[in-house]
């Protein structure tokens, strides 16, 4: 297995020690990434939260030397789901062209890092 962590992620692996992604065969496995700030504070806007996060995790995909095209599986785990689907949706497709990858989205009740309204796990092949 083979690690992958852009540089500004790299606090985050050494105090949380959790890859951002790794290389497992011909795939990238990508942790859930959130919409955080290089200074760890998340937009209190859902459409910037949601846009950051893409940003963050196109910065995990370009550390492997892909992109969003390479995604072939998307899971999004959502605080308030109901309420903000169709707005992360339009920003979703700001980002994945098509053909669209395969997408679960799930409602949870909070994640790791206070006012975080989702985090978004892929995975992505090496090859096209």
């Amino acid at each position: 297995m083979k690690v992958v962590i852009p540089a500004s992620m790299q606090p985050l692996y050494d105090i949380h020690h959790f890859a951002p992604a790794v290389i497992d065969g011909d795939y990238l496995r990508c942790s859930g990434v959130i919409g955080i700030r290089p200074d760890l504070s998340v937009p209190e806007d859902p459409t910037e939260q949601f846009a950051l996060a893409f940003e963050n995790l196109r910065e995990v995909l370009a550390e492997a030397g892909l992109t969003f095209a390479n995604v072939v599986e998307m899971n999004t785990f959502h605080v308030g789901l109901q309420a903000h689907v169709r707005e992360f949706g339009a920003v979703k497709d700001k980002f994945l062209p098509a053909p669209y990858p395969a997408w679960t989205a799930i409602g949870i009740s909070e994640l790791a890092v206070p006012g975080a309204l989702v985090e978004i796990q892929v995975t992505a092949r090496l090859t096209q």
